[in-house]
């Protein structure tokens, strides 16, 4: 008989597989907010918390970790520049209300209508754009150590090709372990962050101030993100032998997701996502009570008063850190690529081939359109005219 009473499931064996899925996604969700410079510490408690908030939306159903989504980094870090980390909170509390409004209306017309407006043809373009506009920003910090990066980059090779079972989905985690060793053995890691932190310590949470432009500046960059969301409750559902897309409805996890993804930006964290490593971790080891989910997410919240973990993780060097996303930033934009064939898109379709051209040349380009105090570049742009010309463009009989 299934265990259903809080205190029958809080078992040894499901604590020990709670933080062990939270090993899973720990290193990519801490990865996130070191890399736009914020405290680590704030993107583990958003993302347990967010990880409850979706759980009690969802009513419990759906064996769901949220971690931080990397599909903001590249917004975060440009909005962060120009209108300041606070005003850029503001745009992602405002992303996770985009998350709600898609909700209603995946409620009221159905998941086809998602499909129509979000096709493949948009989508993989700017997923690709996610990827690459990056490139730069890993380059950068790898070459701070060559050596370092290199190090880095091989071992999540090795992991993500020759790694088994639970070892082939954590390759960040070893990468940054084997790496960081050697960094120690040379000298070249300092400890003053973790002599400086106390053990017990509130993270840096920072509140939001209402930006107009940077609103405007991150909404757009939701849609990828949304679409992912569709794609990995289908694979949860799979693994789970249920149809989550039905029941509890799609139109619930992605309310849960949004509102997990406001709450994140109400305390200064970055947005969340359903993350497919956990998903992959459950397949797995076959654990699919969404309980196990929940035990990972106290444990993400009790670490994050850890300040000895935050002063760890900012011992980090950024070359590691570099050489790491030489692989993940690129393995981004083959997720685009990957989305495209997949969809059986035609793209030597006249059509696709002019959507797909703008989308990533106003993307990879940096365009930026302005008008006043307002305005709206980069991935957001790209979004967006990517929507409007898979609208207006008109399709042919084939399509």
């Amino acid at each position: 008989m299934k265990p259903t009473s809080f205190l029958e499931q809080l078992t040894v064996k499901n604590s020990v597989l709670g933080v062990q899925f939270l090993f899973v996604a720990f290193g990519a969700t801490v990865l996130v907010p070191l890399l736009v410079g914020i405290d680590p510490a704030v993107a583990l408690f958003t993302a347990g918390v967010g990880t409850l908030i979706f759980h009690l939306v969802t009513k419990g159903q759906v064996p769901i970790f949220l971690g931080s989504s990397f599909a903001f980094i590249a917004p975060i870090i440009e909005a962060t520049k120009l209108f300041g980390w606070p005003g850029t909170l503001s745009g992602i509390v405002a992303v996770g209300l985009v998350y709600g409004i898609v909700s209603a209306l995946v409620k009221a017309r159905g998941i086809k209508f998602i499909e129509q407006l979000f096709p493949a043809v948009v989508v993989g373009p700017v997923i690709m754009i996610i990827g690459l506009s990056l490139a730069p920003t890993a380059v950068n910090m790898a070459k701070t150590d060559w050596i370092l990066a290199i190090i880095a980059l091989t071992t999540a090779i090795i992991v993500v090709i020759f790694g088994k079972k639970m070892i082939k989905l954590i390759p960040v985690f070893i990468a940054i372990g084997v790496t960081y060793v050697v960094a120690i053995i040379w000298g070249k890691v300092d400890f003053t962050p973790v002599k400086e932190s106390a053990w017990i310590m509130i993270p840096q949470f920072t509140l939001p101030q209402f930006h107009w432009n940077a609103i405007l500046y991150m909404i757009p960059v939701a849609i990828a993100p949304i679409i992912e969301h569709v794609g990995d409750i289908y694979a949860v559902g799979g693994v789970c032998n249920k149809n989550f897309i039905e029941k509890p409805g799609l139109n619930r996890t992605l309310l849960g997701d949004g509102i997990a993804t406001t709450v994140a930006g109400m305390f200064g964290g970055v947005p969340n996502t359903t993350y497919s490593e956990v998903t992959g971790a459950i397949t797995l080891t076959k654990v699919t009570n969404p309980f196990v989910l929940r035990i990972a997410a106290v444990t993400a919240i009790v670490f994050a008063f850890v300040g000895k973990i935050s002063g760890f993780l900012k011992t980090i060097p950024q070359s590691i850190l570099g050489g790491i996303m030489l692989l993940l930033f690129g393995m981004i934009a083959a997720i685009g690529i990957k989305a495209l064939v997949e969809s059986k898109s035609n793209i030597s379709e006249t059509r696709n081939q002019v959507i797909i051209s703008v989308v990533l040349t106003i993307g990879i380009g940096g365009a930026i359109l302005k008008s006043g105090n307002f305005s709206l570049g980069g991935i957001g742009l790209a979004a967006v005219v990517g929507i409007i010309l898979n609208l207006i463009l008109p399709k042919t009989k084939t399509e």
